[in-house]
């Protein structure tokens, strides 16, 4: 048997992109902006901040019975924001550096997206329309934004790329992947996870070269006017989507559930 019903999901394609390098990089900003300049208050107080408007802009989203832009990109963001406090927090203050915490969050991601697939559940974003592979794909995204900060940093610290090195790195990859869509059968599924994971690095390390300071390798700009600018841009691309989404629909197999008979009770049974 199937049953059909309205999908929760956004259709992937250039807008989709668009918004989600948008919404990481504005995470990015927000969480720099609360956790060291201009308000100061630190990465442990950031997180347990982020946390919690994480968990409920994820109510709101689980409880959705449809696509809605706005609250769905809200989770996205709060991933980026609440991924870059605890990165920086795992980095920084616990002390295990740009590289440990991007072994770390990477094994942790692997670890995910191999449950993931063991689960039986679809890792096809359009075709999501389970709890259990929500689930899956919300821990994944925390997970990948989160990763996305160490590894940025990684890159321009560790390595020396430097923030525009390597935003320029990153987005060659990125057109490699867009033309190994296009020109390779490599599995789509595969090529959206892993430009689903770098976008994160990429809006890292692009906000970073446009918010520090020029001593830093920026252009200064700082963190308040970035933040303003990126969640402008972001407002008119999720009112856009807003305005021209067509809700979609996910044919779902599903299997009638199975009653042993019942007995009939013993005052019925005839003696």
């Amino acid at each position: 048997m199937t049953r059909t019903v309205v999908s929760k999901f956004p259709i992937v394609g250039a807008l989709f992109w668009a918004i989600k390098i948008v919404a990481t990089t504005l995470g990015e900003s927000v969480s720099n902006y609360v956790a060291i300049t201009p308000l100061k208050l630190g990465y442990a107080a950031a997180v347990f901040i982020f946390l919690a408007a994480f968990a409920l802009t994820l109510m709101m989203q689980l409880r959705a019975d449809r696509f809605r832009p706005a609250v769905f990109w809200s989770v996205i963001l709060m991933t980026s924001i609440v991924g870059t406090a605890t990165s920086d927090f795992m980095n920084r203050t616990v002390g295990l550096g740009y590289t440990g915490g991007a072994a770390v969050l990477t094994s942790l991601l692997v670890i995910v997206l191999i449950g993931w697939r063991a689960s039986g559940q679809t890792m096809d974003v359009e075709r999501i329309a389970t709890t259990k592979a929500e689930i899956w794909y919300w821990t994944a995204t925390l997970l990948s934004n989160t990763l996305g900060t160490s590894s940025g940093d990684f890159l321009s610290h560790s390595l020396g790329l430097g923030f525009r090195g390597s935003t320029l790195l990153l987005s060659a990859t990125m057109l490699l992947i867009l033309a190994a869509h296009y020109l390779t059968p490599v599995s789509g599924t595969v090529l959206f996870w892993t430009a689903y994971v770098l976008t994160r690095p990429l809006g890292a390390v692009a906000e970073n070269a446009v918010e520090k300071p020029t001593v830093q390798g920026g252009l200064g700009v700082g963190t308040t006017i970035t933040s303003a600018a990126l969640l402008a841009v972001l407002m008119v691309l999720v009112g856009y989507q807003m305005l021209t989404h067509r809700q979609q629909t996910v044919t779902l197999e599903t299997f009638p559930s199975f009653e042993p008979p019942r007995r009939p009770p013993k005052s019925a049974v005839q003696k």
